[in-house]
């Protein structure tokens, strides 16, 4: 098992002075939620997850050696304007790694980055920004040490990722990846996220998530204040085996494919992220009046045509609607007839399982 010393290099073969690299990566939807955490990103339970793949930023990294090596420099560009206002997170990222990444201060940085999907939208932009980061500077590395092997370098991609945003290191590499120790899941790692190793149903195959945009304002909670709040939280010890126990049932649904056990699993576990909000001190609710809407419509459409569709919710009011894609139409006519209403201006956005982050140019 590999320490986070082992990403740490000794020294480099290659020398370059500048260049530019572009990555894609996409946000990902936990099935089992990550919700509290210890020092460094490390979680305080295992998640699984489904990578998107429509839902994506993409983000060109221009970099140039300069003479003053003393300090991290570099520009930030959200769709090709100066965002001051994100500096500070990159800025605190870039100290996080660069125990990792010795050769950070050696060069001036442009990242200029841009979503697929509406900023602000309330979709998790944080985790496919610092997965489409960290696969730019680690392209970088590779240059500088072309011998690296490339199970390391995604490993190591996940790892970065996870110092930006911890949910970042599911959007590197895999369809579903899960993030943390768990006994039955080999090579399984609290320090990056994995491809899941086991066998998964056709049921499973480009799995669809409809996003419904019910609030795309700003939280009043952020994930952050959120996670630190599990740290005293009455509930936690037993949230945390409970995130075992489901990972374990995920581990057997993926195998033989039952979409009804799925459902129970995945709708629950989304329910209780929200109940550690509502139980925490201070406690908060990220659900609006809408979410519930949405809830109630899906499981009284469920129990009316037994289509095996379902519900997430990520830290926010948004709803994920996750179903197989051969019951797309139906779904999709249920959507439009009666859950659009329920979105803010009318919007959602149409996804499915997609593989990770590409590399552009």
């Amino acid at each position: 098992m590999l320490t986070a010393n082992d990403f740490i290099p000794k020294v480099y073969s290659q020398t370059i002075e500048s260049g530019s690299f572009q990555w894609s990566a996409p946000s990902n939807i936990a099935l089992v939620k990550y919700w509290g955490k210890k020092d460094n990103q490390i979680p305080a339970n295992p998640s699984v997850s489904f990578t998107l793949n429509n839902c994506k930023t993409i983000t060109k990294l221009v970099f140039a050696k300069k003479e003053k090596q003393d300090i991290f420099s570099f520009d930030l560009l959200f769709e090709g304007k100066p965002k001051e206002d994100f500096k500070p997170k990159i800025l605190k990222f870039l100290e996080r790694i660069e125990i990792y990444l010795p050769f950070l201060k050696e060069y001036h940085f442009t990242i200029d980055t841009e979503n697929t999907f509406p900023h602000s939208s309330g979709i998790a932009s944080s985790a496919s920004g610092m997965a489409a980061l960290a696969m730019n500077l680690m392209s970088l590395e590779k240059a500088l040490n072309p011998e690296m092997t490339e199970a390391y370098f995604y490993q190591k991609a996940s790892l970065l990722a996870r110092l930006g945003s911890g949910s970042a290191c599911r959007s590197v590499k895999g369809q579903v990846v899960v993030w943390g120790n768990q006994a039955n899941i080999e090579g399984s790692s609290d320090l990056y996220g994995v491809e899941f190793p086991n066998a998964i149903h056709d049921n499973f195959n480009n799995f669809q998530d409809t996003i419904l945009l019910v609030d795309k304002g700003e939280k009043q909670v952020s994930s952050t204040v959120g996670h630190d709040l599990m740290h005293a939280h009455p509930y936690a010890e037993r949230r945390f085996e409970q995130a075992h126990e489901n990972l374990d049932k995920l581990n057997a649904i993926f195998e033989s494919g039952n979409l009804d056990e799925f459902i129970k699993v995945v709708e629950s576990e989304a329910l209780t992220l929200h109940a550690m909000m509502m139980t925490s001190m201070p406690y908060f609710i990220l659900m609006k009046p809408n979410t519930l809407q949405i809830i109630n419509a899906i499981w009284k459409f469920r129990s009316a045509t037994k289509i095996p569709v379902c519900f997430t919710l990520d830290a926010g009011a948004n709803v994920h609607v996750l179903y197989p894609e051969n019951v797309s139409e139906k779904v999709l006519q249920f959507i439009k007839d009666e859950l659009v209403g329920f979105c803010q201006n009318g919007q959602y956005l149409c996804d499915e399982i997609g593989s990770g982050a590409i590399k552009l140019a």
